[in-house]
C-alpha cells in the first residue's frame, strides 16, 4: 500500500506568516521614508557645500592673481578666470570711491561674450553661477521651467531686492533650498 499523505503548510500557518510580514512592512516603511528624506537633505547640503566652495575658490583665485579688474565704461570692475570661465565679481567701492553694498571679490555672474557688466541680478545670472561654479552641477533652470521639466533638479530665482540667488531642490516634492548672498558671499541651507 502506498502512503499518499502530502506535507505542507496549514491555512493557519500561512495566515500567521502573512500577518507577521505585514507587521514588519508597517514597521519598516516609516524608516524607509525617513531615510529617503534624509538622503534629500544630505543631497542639498552637499550641493550647497560645493557651491560655497566654488564661491570661495573663485574669490581665492582673484586674491592670488592680485585682484584683477577691467575698465568697463568708466568703471573699474573686478573679474577672475576661475576654472576656464571668466566671472564678474563684486566690488566694495565704485571708481570714484563711493561705497557699494557688496564686499570685494564674490562671483556676480559670468562675463558674456560682449564683455558687458551686469546691471542687476537676474535668474539667468543665478543659473550661470550654479552651472559654472560647480564641477558637475545638477540640472538647474528658472522656476517656471523647473515646474514644466522633471529633469530639472533645482530651480534658481534672483531676489533682486536682497541680492540673493535662491536655489530650491525640486526632487521628490521637497522644498529644501539654499541661498547665495552675493553681498557677503555667504551660502545658507534651509531644510523644510
Amino acid at each position: 500500500m502506498k502512503n499518499n499523505k502530502q506535507a505542507g503548510f496549514s491555512l493557519v500557518e500561512l495566515v500567521v506568516v502573512i500577518v507577521v510580514v505585514g507587521l514588519l512592512a508597517v514597521a519598516a516603511l516609516p524608516r524607509f521614508l525617513d531615510v529617503t528624506d534624509e538622503a534629500k537633505k544630505a543631497s542639498i547640503e552637499g550641493v550647497a557645500g560645493g557651491f560655497a566652495t566654488g564661491v570661495l575658490s573663485a574669490r581665492a583665485q582673484w586674491e592670488a592673481e592680485a585682484r584683477p579688474s577691467k575698465i568697463v565704461g568708466a568703471e573699474k570692475q573686478n573679474y577672475v578666470n576661475y576654472d576656464g570661465v571668466d566671472f564678474w565679481l563684486t566690488r566694495s567701492k565704485t571708481s570714484n570711491g563711493a561705497s557699494t553694498v557688496y564686499r570685494d571679490g564674490y562671483p556676480l555672474d559670468i562675463v558674456p561674450d560682449n564683455g558687458e557688466f551686469p546691471t542687476g541680478l537676474t535668474d539667468q545670472a543665478c543659473i550661470n553661477l550654479m552651472e559654472n561654479l560647480l564641477q558637475n552641477p545638477p540640472k538647474v533652470d528658472t522656476v517656471d521651467n523647473a515646474v514644466k521639466n522633471r529633469d530639472v533638479k533645482y530651480s534658481a530665482q534672483a531676489n533682486k531686492a536682497s541680492n540673493i540667488c535662491v536655489y530650491v531642490q525640486r526632487e521628490g516634492g521637497t522644498e529644501h533650498k539654499f541661498e547665495y548672498e552675493i553681498e557677503t558671499g555667504r551660502v545658507t541651507v534651509t531644510l523644510q
